[in-house]
């Protein structure tokens, strides 16, 4: 399966490849080469330590290349009324009337604690495509939904502060 990014996911990710190629790389290889003259390497905390972030460094830049080259590139253009990805949208949930704000972003930006929700998600599927009034039926699985009311749509420019997840 793809994974569904848009420009602004792809350009983020290329700076923080570029970055781990141009900085930390060489910092990295630097630290091995300086613990490695330490001595045994067989007792070397250090050493084994500036490996292990070296090889971190390398799995993070293959990830990140590997999803580029694998993405499926969305749009985050949506008509003014209704909700797409970095919209943010304040919803009242039926049940209690409790009342949250969410902002829409791509799978890879996702952070619930940080009221991120994935297009992916249940909430995200649901709510893309609505419009202000509208009522968006939230299927959690088979057995479990709710309702939500769309309260206010905000046509948000996307600020680069949200991260891409590392995993």
């Amino acid at each position: 399966m793809y994974d569904e990014l848009t420009p602004g996911d792809i350009k983020k990710m290329e700076e923080e490849i570029e970055y781990r190629k141009l900085v930390v790389r060489p910092k990295a290889l630097e630290d091995v080469k300086e613990t490695r003259a330490h001595g045994d390497l067989s007792e070397n905390f250090e050493y084994h330590a500036a490996k292990k972030y070296k090889n971190q460094n390398e799995s993070r830049i293959r990830y990140l290349e590997r999803m580029i080259k694998t993405a499926k590139v969305i749009s985050e253009e949506s008509a003014e009324d209704e909700v797409g990805i970095n919209n943010t949208v304040t919803v009242e949930f039926a049940d209690d009337g409790s009342v949250e704000t969410y902002k829409i972003v791509t799978t890879v930006r996702g952070n619930s604690l940080a009221n991120l929700i994935s297009n992916e998600s249940p909430l995200g599927k649901a709510l893309l495509g609505k419009k202000e009034g509208d009522i968006a039926h939230v299927q959690v699985n088979e057995t479990v939904g709710y309702d939500v009311k769309i309260m206010k749509i905000e046509n948000t420019v996307d600020d680069g502060n949200d991260k891409i997840r590392s995993f």
